[in-house]
Parts: structure tokens; sequence; C-alpha cells
């Protein structure tokens, strides 16, 4: 993603300010400079730069703690300024202390505290600012802190109960593919010079295996090539637009896995909206901030729909029932919520129910996969070994 410089003045007035922000297009730079209500003067792409790094860090753990702690000094009464003092000091991530304590001498300069997280986009997400935003609005700040602390911490069990589905099924097949490749690379050929000396007629399952295997041992190079040009195709097809709307479509039409993606999207979209637009933000910017997260291009359209409608003077349900991705349930509860007047109580509801159905998806998916890898295990490397014993049994009956 590039990065943009920019210098913006307040709409207040005041002191020029200057800053970076990596955002995929500088139509979105102006955006949000505009929503922090800054007016822009310049913005520029920065020059690319080689440069090796690992991630700031900083874990959604720390975030939490961060926010939690913010929270309760903010409720007791402290200054914002010295309960920033009083984080940098105590924090343990070396990264976040400096992140905080940027943070610290921008507020003291005369920012305000979302202007200065805002100057962090890697540590503190849009949604994590707009949130902040709207709490020093409404004057409200240490409540939206534990509000946002609640967010990240179940939003971070939400993506581990996914990626712990992920585990199990990963290391089983990657096992099965090393011990395949030490058959085909090692195993066969023993095999194959036997049965060579010996003179006997193989069977046609025992001449693929051991074509298999001289194709792995004089090629293995092109194998593996063939393998990462493939991924890097995929990568670079799901870097497009039609791409990324292909794979996800065809994600979200898979038997088991696409209803967990899909239940877990839901999960995190009616999370995110109810904790934006509980927390002030308006429902437009809500909705596009929640698009941005939804993890899934199909979800992020139908979200964006759902915008174009809702600025149209139209309802969030519409679009969303058409894009045929939302259960009926949860539209339905959307658009009673928006007749009420209580969508965000709603979309809580919703999440805290979906939630329950991602557990229930995650073990769905797990009781699957269990017998659909012994299956694959026992009929490639059974049909394997069996092959190469097939000639053996005809050596023996010869004999006899």
């Amino acid at each position: 993603m590039p990065t943009f410089t920019y210098s913006a003045r307040p709409a207040t007035g005041g002191e020029m300010q200057t800053g970076e922000l990596e955002l995929p297009t500088k139509d979105e730079v102006l955006a949000h400079l505009h929503r922090q209500r800054l007016i822009p003067v310049s913005v520029r792409e920065k020059p690319k730069e080689i440069n090796i790094t690992f991630g700031t860090g900083i874990t959604t753990r720390d975030i939490v703690i961060f926010t939690r702690q913010f929270a309760t000094m903010i409720n007791s009464g402290l200054p914002l300024v010295q309960s920033l003092d009083i984080l940098a000091e105590q924090t343990e991530n070396q990264a976040l202390r400096k992140t905080i304590s940027e943070v610290l001498y921008d507020v003291e300069s005369g920012h305000t505290l979302a202007d200065a997280m805002g100057r962090h986009p890697k540590v503190f997400t849009e949604l994590f600012v707009n949130m902040v935003a709207a709490g020093e609005a409404g004057g409200i700040l240490d409540t939206i802190l534990l509000r946002l602390a609640t967010f990240l911490e179940k939003n971070d069990a939400l993506i581990r109960k996914i990626k712990g589905a992920m585990i199990y099924p990963g290391v089983i097949f990657s096992v099965a593919g090393g011990a395949i490749l030490i058959l085909l690379i090692f195993v066969i050929p023993t095999f194959q010079q036997m049965f060579e000396s010996a003179g006997i007629p193989l069977p046609l399952p025992t001449r693929v295996v051991i074509g298999m295997s001289g194709f792995l041992q004089a090629y293995w190079w092109a194998c593996g090539a063939g393998a990462i040009l493939g991924a890097l195709a995929i990568r670079q097809y799901y870097q497009t637009d039609s791409g990324q709307l292909v794979i996800d479509r065809i994600i979200l039409a898979l038997p088991v896995l696409g209803d967990l993606q899909r239940k877990s999207a839901v999960a995190r979209f009616t999370r995110t909206l109810g904790t934006l637009v509980s927390s002030g933000v308006s429902i437009l910017e809500g909705l596009e901030i929640t698009a941005k997260t939804a993890g899934n291009r199909v979800i992020h359209d139908a979200v964006m729909g759902s915008r174009a409608s809702i600025a149209g003077g139209e309802t969030i349900a519409g679009p969303l029932k058409e894009s045929g991705v939302f259960p009926p349930m949860v539209v339905q509860m959307i658009n009673v919520g928006e007749q009420t007047g209580g969508l965000d109580e709603m979309l809580s509801k919703i999440a805290d129910f979906y939630d329950d159905e991602v557990d229930t998806a995650v073990e769905a998916l797990l009781a699957v996969m269990e017998p659909i890898m012994i299956v694959v295990l026992g009929v490639v490397v059974g049909g394997m070994i069996v092959a190469m014993y097939l000639p053996i049994f005809d050596m023996i009956n010869a004999v006899q």
C-alpha cells in the first residue's frame, strides 16, 4: 500500500500540520483529512524505499491493555496528558511505548487525541481513531475506550477461533505431504531397482507410482517452481478487483468453510457497526469503516451498497438482502432495528448470536475435516504402498 505525505491546515485555524498516511489512493487520503477537520494543502505519494521489516511488534493484546488502562485513568479524573505520560512509562512493549510517546508529544503540541493517533495507522486503526474522535466530541472518552477494548477482545477471539480451526488440518496435510515426498524420492526407487533386477512385469498401479517417482526426481525443480509461480499468480490475481471478487465468492460457496466465512463476516460486520453507531460515529462513516474490515470482497460490496442506499434516503436492509450474503434473520433484525431506532442494540445482539454460531461452525468444520483427512491419507499413502507390494505378491505366487 502506498504512503502519502501531506500538509494541511486545521479548519478552525492554526499552524500547518504535516505527516504521512498509508492508504490505497490519494482520494482516500483527502477524505481522511477532511474527516479529521483538516484542509489539505498538498498531498504527494512518498517514493518507495527498500525496507526490511517484521511488522510493528505490537499485538492486539497490547492495544487492549493500553486501551483499558487509558479508560480507567480518564474515568478516575486524571488529565489526558498525565495519563499518556504514565502509560508511556509503564508499557513494556518498546514499539508501543515509542508510539504513545509520539502521541503524547502531538497532544502537548495542541493536537486532539484522535489526530495524534491518526498519525500511526499501523497501530491505531481507522475504526479506533474515529471512535476516539467521537468520544472526544461527546465528552465520553472513557466510555468509548472501554467499548473499544471490549470490541478488540471479542474481535481478536473471533480471529483466533478461525485460525485455530485451520491449524490442525494444516499440520496434518503438511506432515502427509512430507511423507509422500519421502516415499516418492527415497523409498520407491529402492523398490524399482528390486523389480528391475527380478525382471517381472509390473502392474499398472506400480508403473504409475514409479513414473511419478521418476518424474519428481528428474523435475523436482520444475515442480517447486510451478508451485511457487502458481501461488504468486493466484496472489497477483487476488490483488485485482475482479480476482478478489471471484475468489471470495468461491470461498463463500464452499460447503463448510464458506458457512464459517459467512458467519464470521456477519459477526465482525454487526459488532463493528454496532460499536461505531453506539459510540456516536455517523452511520455513513460507520458503514465505510465496516466495509474495510469485512475481510471478504462480496461482503464489502454489499456493505458499500447499503451505504449508498442510506445516502439516497433508503434503508440498510434492502441492499443487504439483495446481496444474498446475509441470512434472512440478520436482514430482518437490522430492518427492525432501523424502524425502532435501536439499530446499535440490535447489531450487538446479532453479533453475540453469531459469535456462538462461529463456534458451532468451527466444530462442524473440524468434524468434517477429520474423516476427509483419514480418507485422503488412506487412499494416497495406502494406495502407494499397495502398488509397491503388488509385484511382490506376484513374485511369491510365481515361486509357489
